[in-house]
């Protein structure tokens, strides 16, 4: 991943590859609906801390978790508890 900056995270463009593998389309387009704030931001906008086991999302408004992926040898391991909504816009093939 991306090296990190002063403030301990990286912007969402860091884990489009990720995310864009796992769902199978272009993540960058995404727009994110916190769930805690209501804020609605483009995927590239979060706060994204990768140094851990997995890669965590933050909303960057509120700074509460809105995605988790953690990756086994097995499968891979998604949380989006903390994302009200995804909007996809309708050119974008899933």
């Amino acid at each position: 991943m991306s090296a990190d900056t002063d403030m301990g995270y990286v912007d969402g463009n860091a884990v489009i590859g990720a995310f864009t593998e796992v769902f199978g389309s272009d993540v960058s387009v995404v727009m994110l609906t916190c769930a805690a704030c209501g804020a609605a931001r483009r995927f590239v906008e979060a706060h994204v801390y990768d140094r851990g086991p997995g890669i965590v999302l933050r909303c960057p408004q509120c700074d509460e978790v809105t995605a988790r992926m953690v990756r086994t040898p097995s499968e891979v391991w998604v949380d989006l508890r903390g994302v009200a909504a995804w909007r996809i816009p309708a050119n974008v093939v899933i």
